[in-house]
């Protein structure tokens, strides 16, 4: 049995590969048992896709491409990541800022949280940044 497993793919910094991000997850965690109907599904759902749309949105055209990494480490936990290459790090809105956007690392926070995770930024040789969600991870891998 594998302690580790890991999935990742590349897509242009686009509006549409919010989508398609989204897609490729569902579907690696489907073949690594996660039932697709499930509040926890469709938590890492929503979490792809507000980081994938802070990936496309808030690079301002300085990284053409985004990559969402999958990382299940001995069936325990699973990491979540989402790298561009633009250097600025997310940051937390104070709770009275009124706007139309710009809450997705709150929504992102607080899902992780609700699940028993956390977020963590790193840093990447190219001088970008992944942002990376833990989670608790109880279902049986599919092998």
């Amino acid at each position: 049995m594998a302690d580790h497993q890991e999935a990742n793919v590349t897509l242009p910094s686009e509006p549409v590969s919010v989508s398609a991000a989204r897609r490729y997850v569902a579907r690696v965690l489907t073949e690594w048992g996660l039932a697709t109907d499930t509040d926890f599904a469709d938590s890492i759902q929503l979490i792809v896709s507000e980081l994938a749309t802070n990936a496309v949105q808030h690079t301002f055209g300085q990284s053409p491409t985004f990559t969402v990494d999958l990382r299940l480490e001995r069936e325990e936990q699973l990491h979540l990541g989402v790298t561009d290459s633009h250097p600025r790090w997310p940051r937390r809105l104070p709770a009275a800022v009124q706007q139309d956007n710009g809450r997705g690392m709150v929504i992102i926070r607080s899902l992780a949280k609700e699940c028993g995770g956390r977020l963590t930024v790193t840093p990447t040789a190219d001088g970008g940044k992944t942002v990376w969600i833990a989670l608790p991870w109880s279902i049986p891998v599919q092998r």
